[in-house]
């Protein structure tokens, strides 16, 4: 032979991708093995005629490579096969179980979730740990703390082909640090039994405060709630700076203020046995009682006030720093998907972000689409956010 077949022999795995990480499904044909022969042979798997010691020494080496591919396709193998992200997300995430096995039956990648309390708990701890990142991808970031989150720098880039089918009104970050995933309007709901042509249900703020309905409303604290927050910033957004104005009045005018949601829909409000036929809720709420009703009902005992509402999106994003960078952007186009956005209704009570799901029919029915939902920029909520709630607690509390 030109030079010796039998010098050292080393492997060069090479993986799907260049970042080292094994790409769904497992199959062996996915693991390459580069061969380099040192000692110069032009041509190393064809031993020199008439040297048989060359050519079993050629077979001895490749019978060698050969358990070697097979142990290296295993070990690639059984990573994917056991490789999970972490999902952090807020307490009120749910989704069916066969959607999140679907993303695994496509990508090889089990989902593990990591609950972390409410919008602003769930920020906090993505803060905390963001020198050493605890979770792949992080859901459930509002508009009302987006802000927050874009200015410490926990989310990575990535643009998702599937925001195509996203209306770019909701699609608040140019830079795409983070995807619309749901929204939901938060608005006040009222009992329709409550009122009739003597009493008509009030249409607008200005009703609110109007002494025929003294004493019935309850809301939520701003600093504790975030439907209270969304209402407070409604507020905000159609009076401007005579926002104050309007809470001293609707405070004289005998509202009723809980910690949160539950405190007020569940307990004051008339469908949790209160006696308050206003509430700040969401626009989801009345399909939420026809599905929830202990008795089968046709059609919902409450109503929304459309001209009330201010419009929350919850988006997702991939963390900084993530080992499974690609299996993150997996997710995220995942979470666009038809399957998992046509879930979110039923399973979370909220509205899909993609145009290209189709609304469960009790959705299609009850739930009020509202044309135009107050907003406010992410950065002027932020800016200003610490100093309205405080004004707020001095007017409505003190």
């Amino acid at each position: 032979m030109q030079g010796s077949s039998s010098g050292p022999i080393s492997l060069n795995v090479l993986t799907s991708k260049n970042t080292g990480e094994l790409g769904p499904p497992c199959r062996a044909e996915r693991v390459a093995v580069a061969i380099d022969f040192h000692g110069g042979a032009t041509d190393p798997l064809e031993p020199e005629l008439g040297n048989a010691s060359g050519g079993r020494e050629m077979k001895k080496n490749l019978f060698f490579i050969t358990l070697l591919i097979f142990a290296i396709t295993v070990t690639a193998c059984g990573e994917e096969e056991n490789r999970t992200i972490t999902l952090l997300t807020h307490d009120s995430f749910w989704i069916s179980d066969e959607v999140l096995q679907e993303f695994t039956d496509q990508t090889g990648t089990k989902v593990e979730l990591q609950m972390a309390g409410d919008t602003g708990q769930l920020l906090a701890s993505a803060i905390l740990t963001a020198s050493n990142p605890a979770a792949d991808v992080i859901f459930g970031i509002d508009n009302t703390f987006l802000q927050r989150a874009l200015d410490a720098d926990i989310f990575s880039t990535y643009e998702s082909p599937s925001l195509r089918h996203v209306p770019e009104e909701i699609q608040l970050d140019s830079k795409h640090r983070v995807t619309p995933i749901d929204f939901g309007d938060v608005c006040i709901n009222y009992w329709i039994d409550s009122f009739d042509s003597d009493l008509p249900a009030p249409e607008s703020l200005e009703d609110l405060i109007d002494p025929q309905y003294y004493g019935q409303l309850v809301v939520q604290n701003p600093e504790t709630s975030s439907p209270g927050l969304a209402f407070l910033l409604a507020t905000i957004a159609e009076y401007g700076e005579d926002w104050e104005t309007w809470w001293a009045g609707l405070r004289d005018n005998g509202v009723t203020v809980t910690s949160g949601w539950e405190d007020a829909y569940e307990g004051e409000f008339v469908a949790g046995g209160g006696d308050h036929p206003l509430v700040v809720s969401y626009a989801s709420s009345p399909p939420a009682e026809v599905i929830y009703s202990e008795t089968p009902i046709s059609s919902p005992p409450t109503g929304v006030l459309t001209d009330t509402c201010f419009r929350q999106i919850e988006f997702a994003g991939v963390v900084n720093g993530t080992k499974h960078q690609e299996t993150s952007e997996a997710l995220i186009d995942f979470m666009l998907s038809k399957k998992f956005q046509e879930d979110i209704p039923n399973s979370m009570l909220m509205f899909p972000a993609s145009t290209d799901a189709d609304l469960p029919k009790i959705f299609s029915d009850f739930a009020e689409v509202v044309e135009n939902p107050y907003m406010l920029a992410p950065d002027y909520i932020e800016e200003n956010r610490n100093d309205w709630t405080e004004r707020w607690t001095e007017i409505v509390l003190r």
